[in-house]
């Protein structure tokens, strides 16, 4: 088993050399589909596949691919009619898993983690797609729940003041950023949110003081001025890993995702394998030292870019994190900047690191304007190889690695296609 940040020609090329006798391309793989000539492969992946001609009758089935003696089998929603959040990598790897064995059901909890690390509920507050039934099968086997509750991050660990505090989806007036504000609130709901000189998370909460807590943050929010598409986003469907410690972060698949997501980022993927595969002794351990230093990362990321600010074209705002911002969190980093307040979401976002390989780019959209015709995926595709590099990604949000220098060149020709895209008509 080999990991790697991403499939591009080198590794492709690496992996040819080797002439394995089956390649497993997860959660990777469909960018390169075109190019896999020569290679006994299986992609698992929910990104937008490649150009490559496939017969209609068998797209998407698996044996008819086989039958008609295609070497490279690929499993993606895209193949379905379906969007890249329909199942995540994990979730089209897990399907594989269970065709295989259908005792492979209690997998269904880390596919779900996936499919929550990949923020594929964030659009409707649930789960859609083919994750739905990946879903069901974790329920019924006694892996996994399903729960309407308070969408914020760190429902089994933080201290309810601080869920509040970091709250972002949706920033919450005169809490959000405000932890002395968030605790004179819970005390104004008669809330004590220390017991015996321990801060208690709001999975300790008996449910009526969570019902308590929710109707006063929407009423809170209303009263505001939020709206109720920004208010509604509060609650949502939550997913509980039933076979997982209380108070761990492994038992709640969002907060379980971030830990996993940081030992991919620090070159510790490993790690997220092991503690996946139920380490919860060293391994663990060492994915919450990765996590302490993934937050630390962070918080300098994001105090960098309010430094330096967001320069904005006719059609799309951006910056570069130079060698200030590591080149596996730019995306995070573009993404908090993106939901911060004050920051347009009429444009894309585009964000620039210093990479081992040259310029990464992370491209990060909204719904609405993916809805109006926003396609970053294709847009960091054919843009970075217009510039001689490469890209690709989901419609809402992808990537490209670009050669050094050719940054100005490459934001010219994406801020032409987005506002091709989206009809803005600047020029």
């Amino acid at each position: 088993m080999t990991f790697l940040k991403k499939l591009d020609e080198a590794a492709l090329a690496a992996i040819k050399k080797d002439n394995p006798p089956v390649a497993w391309f997860c959660d990777f793989g469909a960018a390169m589909y075109d190019r896999m000539d020569g290679l006994t492969a299986i992609i698992t992946d929910h990104h937008v596949p490649s150009e490559r001609e496939i017969p209609r009758e068998a797209r998407g089935d698996l044996a008819a691919l086989a039958e008609a003696q295609d070497r490279v089998l690929m499993l993606n929603p895209h193949l379905l009619g379906e969007g890249s959040d329909a199942a995540s990598g994990s979730g089209t790897t897990y399907l594989v898993a269970k065709a295989m064995d259908s005792r492979n059901t209690d997998l269904a909890a880390i596919a779900i983690v996936g499919a929550v690390a990949d923020m594929q509920e964030r659009e409707f507050r649930r789960l859609t797609g083919f994750n739905r039934q990946i879903l069901d099968d974790g329920v019924q086997a006694g892996v996994l729940e399903a729960k309407v509750d308070l969408r914020l991050f760190g429902r089994e660990t933080r201290p309810i003041h601080k869920m509040l505090q970091y709250a972002s989806d949706p920033w919450i007036p005169r809490l959000s950023g405000n932890g002395e504000a968030c605790i004179a609130f819970l005390l104004e709901l008669g809330l004590e949110p220390k017991q015996e000189d321990r801060w208690i998370a709001w999975n300790e909460l008996p449910q009526d003081q969570k019902r308590l807590v929710m109707s006063e943050l929407v009423r809170h929010m209303l009263d505001r001025g939020c709206g109720f598409a920004e208010t509604e986003r509060l609650v949502g469907e939550q997913y509980t890993l039933l076979k997982e410690e209380r108070g761990s972060p492994t038992r709640d698949a969002k907060e379980f995702g971030t830990l996993i997501n940081a030992c991919g980022r620090y070159d510790r993927a490993d790690v997220g394998y092991r503690v996946c595969r139920g380490d919860r002794a060293d391994a663990l351990e060492e994915s919450f030292a990765l996590l302490r230093g993934h937050r630390e990362t962070i918080v300098r990321s994001l105090d960098f870019i309010d430094e330096i600010g967001i320069q904005q074209l006719a059609a799309i705002q951006y910056f570069h994190g130079g060698d200030k911002i590591r080149d596996t969190v730019v995306g995070i980093a573009a993404s908090m900047a993106y939901n911060a307040p004050g920051v347009s979401k009429d444009l894309p976002i585009l964000a620039f690191a210093n990479a081992d390989d040259g310029i990464k780019v992370s491209a990060r959209g909204t719904r609405d304007l993916v809805a109006r015709g926003l396609d970053l995926a294709a847009i960091m595709r054919d843009a970075a190889k217009a510039v001689g590099g490469e890209g690709g990604g989901h419609h809402v949000a992808a990537g490209a690695t670009i050669p050094p220098g050719k940054e100005q060149e490459f934001l010219t020709v994406v801020d032409r296609m987005v506002e091709d895209q989206l009809g803005l008509g600047f020029r």
